[in-house]
């Protein structure tokens, strides 16, 4: 049978890099800890032989406090793997190895892979694995598993073990009152005595005064929002061109598909239902999302490339403290800019179930990437473009970040009252970013799949739009009924029937609810040339949208119900509908509010 071997390690050691290039399979690597939220398998070619390797999370210790690190704990001690391979931090040896001391004890069929070693060498840290081998029995290799350097090497230390005897390593000696972890920490430091040697340490005190600069109480959160403020000016100077391509090529393709319907013969109907419908929605989503999403993307993904995600959480982990939150919370907002419904997954790496539940249903008021592309247009058609629209879309950033902050400060009060509870958060070491591979998996993992998944809802929403627009209710479309029902009810929020009606129908996805707005001012079900980038703003202004709508609407795009994806994820992460439905009805609570505040002022002003 084919043999398993189990890669184990500390987070954020290099594990799922190295599974990556043995297997050729595309897990995911990020550069922050508690990534790994599951068990992957590949197999990869070990000279002649095939073999079954497994990414097991990231954990420090056997004794485990999350779901994640009990699932590593058991495939240890279950034996469920043949051999196992312990991924060790070149830069922080002493960190990682008494968790390998730990699974030798349990599995003596255990090698060791000492990775990053072309950063321990950036570091003036030289590595003796020899040394290493011969105090503790087993195999011991070196790998920089970025370039691909002493994977092949690794995995046969490891497939050695499998068929021989059994090596014998010496467990720790474990003195009188000491515990093993104690015991396991003791004999690290002894291994690292003998075995480690640091040279020049100029590498490092420059990691240091990055450092200092990126997650000092003064500067840390300035940096934060500087940095993200030049995402958003890239994002909204590169966007617009590209935009204008894409809708006129757009309107060709749609003027050439309806005159071949035509020449098919096509009834009216029909060809109205199609094009005026399913294309020109689904045709507006692509053009007002794809430039945004591949330009946003991939700069956010250099940023988690280069390390600087953990600095994040570090800023702000005082803050979720001071809310009796979790600081990993940071990290679960950083995912939901991409996706709510990722976000929401990614809770699994807190620990505290309250914590955890906290992070779920605060994610959704996070803007998601189907939200951007509104918020970006709506900035720059009211408030000017350039400086001024990325100035205001960091605060419409740190808006949602206060309101994060302030309604999981009302959960621990309230709900899920408790105290915060302590973790382990690493910095890693700042390293140069793969930009090919961030290009081509920020566009297929994150761009595409966003995409795909909007142009699915969009199609279906275009349909059913066309019809309520064309299926009388004693006069009026249905639509239009709709959009008159709800007009004095949008009225008082400062917002209007359109408006509502859009966020209404556009729950499937959030990316829709703009175009969804215009249909319902024309009433008629089919989407105009209003909808294209350079005619928005005065289609918007026809319509009697102003500061105050504009404002009212960016507040309640933050702080409504999350998309049907999200809530779905949300009915399975917690396995109730009782925290699905206060996720939707709390942020939506919250928005009408501010709304209604925003157009009281408005009116006092």
């Amino acid at each position: 049978m084919t043999p398993v071997i189990g890669l184990m390690g500390n987070p954020n050691v290099g594990k799922s890099t190295l599974f990556n290039c043995a297997t050729g399979l595309k897990q995911h690597t990020g550069n922050w800890t508690g990534k790994t939220v599951g068990l992957q398998a590949g197999t990869a070619r070990v000279g002649d032989r095939t073999v079954t390797l497994v990414d097991v999370p990231g954990t420090y210790s056997l004794r485990p406090v999350s779901e994640e690190e009990r699932a590593a704990a058991a495939f240890v001690t279950e034996g469920q793997a043949d051999a196992y391979l312990v991924v060790l931090d070149g830069t922080s040896l002493q960190r990682s190895l008494p968790l390998a001391l730990q699974i030798l004890s349990r599995q003596p069929r255990t090698a060791l892979c000492v990775n990053l070693l072309d950063e321990a060498e950036k570091q003036g840290i030289h590595i003796d694995t020899q040394a290493l081998a011969n105090a503790l029995g087993v195999p011991v290799t070196g790998a920089a598993a970025r370039s691909r350097q002493g994977v092949a090497e690794a995995l046969r230390g490891a497939l050695s073990l499998v068929d021989g005897p059994a090596p014998r390593p010496a467990p720790p000696d474990i003195r009188e009152g000491e515990s093993e972890a104690e015991a396991c920490h003791r004999r690290a430091a002894e291994l690292c005595a003998l075995a480690v040697r640091r040279a020049d340490g100029g590498h490092r005190l420059r990691q240091l005064r990055i450092d200092k600069l990126l997650t000092g109480r003064r500067l840390g959160i300035p940096a934060m929002l500087l940095l993200l403020g030049l995402v958003f000016f890239l994002t909204l100077k590169g966007a617009n061109y590209p935009s204008r391509l894409l809708e006129q090529g757009f309107a060709c393709l749609e003027a050439w598909l309806r005159r071949a319907l035509v020449a098919l013969g096509a009834p009216a109907f029909l060809t109205g239902l199609l094009m005026d419908g399913v294309f020109r929605v689904t045709a507006t989503v692509v053009s007002v999302m794809l430039p945004p999403m591949a330009i946003f993307f991939p700069l956010f993904t250099l940023l988690e490339d280069l390390g600087y995600l953990p600095r994040v959480a570090f800023d702000l982990d005082g803050c979720f403290a001071r809310c009796h939150a979790c600081g990993k919370q940071a990290l679960t907002v950083c995912m939901g800019f991409g996706c709510n419904a990722v976000g929401v997954t990614g809770c699994r790496i807190i620990d505290s179930k309250r914590e955890r539940l906290i992070a779920i249903l605060t994610n959704g008021v996070t803007p998601c990437n189907g939200r951007f592309p509104a918020i970006l247009a709506l900035l720059t058609i009211f408030f000017g473009g350039g400086l001024l629209s990325a100035g205001l879309m960091v605060g419409v950033v740190a808006f949602s970040l206060g309101m994060t902050l302030g309604l999981s400060f009302l959960l621990s009060r309230t709900v899920l009252r408790g105290q915060p509870s302590a973790y382990t958060l690493e910095l890693p070491p700042f390293r140069r970013p793969q930009v090919g591979k961030v290009l081509v998996r920020s566009f297929l993992d994150r761009t595409l799949h966003i995409l795909l998944r909007a142009m699915t809802v969009a199609a279906p929403c275009g349909l059913l739009l066309y019809l309520l627009g064309h299926l009388p209710l004693r006069g009026p479309s249905l639509l239009a009924g709709l959009v008159r029902l709800l007009d004095p009810v949008g009225h008082i929020f400062g917002l209007d029937g359109a408006i509502l009606t859009g966020f209404l129908l556009g729950a499937p996805a959030n990316e829709i609810v703009l175009p969804l707005t215009l249909l319902g001012y024309g009433a008629t079900g089919v989407l105009g040339p209003e909808a294209a980038s350079g005619a928005l703003g005065p289609a918007l202004i026809a319509a009697g949208w102003t500061r105050g709508t504009a404002l009212c609407f960016l507040v309640f795009s933050l702080l409504h119900f999350p998309c049907a994806t999200t809530l779905w994820t949300i009915k399975k992460e917690t396995a109730s509908w009782g925290w699905c439905l206060l996720a939707a009805v709390l942020p939506t609570i919250f928005g009408l509010l501010f709304c209604l505040l925003l157009r009281l002022t408005a009116a006092i002003l």
